[in-house]
């Protein structure tokens, strides 16, 4: 898919830092409702992509993090820092979001290469809707 068609899911940034999933294609990669994505890190110390992929069930479950990331209020309250991780841990690459003041996105390459990189991210107040607004894209776009 060129940079034109891009279906952008998710679309992370504070100043010169961002974390991006993008699908690769609009149509399943190899099996019914599995499509392919990639994970883009950009910053001024590390550049990255990690092939992932995602089903229908993977944005339910981005819809579910995002519930629990805004109903989140540990940072504020002293508590232990909530943690999720999207898609669900086991299969491919993922990401884990930390609530703390930054958040932190993590990028981890499991179970392939083991590799994480962390980016911290002072997000705006209005990240959570905007993430809504691209997920309801993606959904009525994939159908």
């Amino acid at each position: 898919m060129d940079e034109a068609n891009t279906l952008e899911l998710i679309h992370l940034s504070a100043g010169s830092q961002a974390i991006s999933v993008r699908l690769a294609d609009r149509v399943p990669a190899w099996a019914p409702d599995y499509y392919a994505a990639d994970i883009f890190v950009t910053s001024g110390f590390v550049n990255a992509q990690l092939r992932i992929h995602v089903t229908p069930e993977d944005l339910d479950h981005w819809a579910e993090a995002l519930d629990r990331i805004e109903a989140d209020d540990s940072h504020s309250a002293g508590d232990d820092l909530l943690t999720v991780d999207w898609p669900p841990t086991g299969r491919d690459g993922y990401l884990r979001f930390v609530a703390d003041d930054p958040y932190v996105v993590e990028v981890h390459d499991a179970p392939q290469t083991q590799i994480s990189v962390s980016v911290p991210l002072d997000m705006s107040d209005g990240w959570i809707p905007e993430a809504r607004q691209k997920l309801q894209t993606v959904r009525t776009l994939l159908g």
